[in-house]
């Protein structure tokens, strides 16, 4: 009877867990992918931010490493993304009564190929974009423009990811 319990007992864990199958907390689903790469971004924008191109390259491999058991590769990739920055610009979006500016924000854009080479009919081109709101009588240098461009590349990246990778 013992053996008759553990039997049964190894025998629902065993279908417990087959029918879990594989499971990602992120909701990326890679197919039969097991590589990407990310080509670098180059920065098209009317305005240039030197080194933004660099530094989005990077953030969105970091992306999806850590969300991902994918591996990194310099070509021949599973999964390709490539794109340029488009925009990059500061406009004032609040005024004073005095005619300055009470509020800015920075609006980056950037335009992303995706190429699914095993799944070809996941392929697209999408323009993605967000922004920073500051205060008028601030500078956007140093520090502060670091953390906008932090706030606004974590943004377009995880959207470029759940575009490409999850099934939400």
């Amino acid at each position: 009877m013992r053996k008759l319990k553990h039997f049964a007992l190894l025998l629902f864990s065993c279908s417990l867990l087959q029918g879990c199958g594989v499971y990602s907390f992120t909701g990326a689903d890679v197919g039969s992918a097991t590589t990407f790469q990310v080509n670098n971004f180059l920065n098209n924008a009317p305005i240039v931010e030197p080194g933004i191109a660099r530094d989005f390259t990077i953030l969105l491999q970091d992306l999806i490493l850590t969300q991902t058991s994918l591996d990194l590769v310099n070509n021949g990739g599973d999964l390709i993304y490539e794109g340029e920055l488009t925009e990059y610009y500061v406009s004032p979006i609040t005024a004073t009564a005095q005619s300055t500016a009470a509020q800015n924000r920075l609006t980056v854009s950037v335009n992303v190929r995706f190429y699914n080479t095993l799944e070809p009919e996941k392929d697209f081109e999408q323009r993605f974009s967000f922004y920073f709101d500051y205060a008028g009588g601030n500078q956007l240098t140093g520090a502060q423009l670091e953390n906008a461009l932090a706030d606004i590349f974590e943004r377009i990246t995880q959207d470029i990811f759940n575009n490409s990778l999850a099934n939400w």
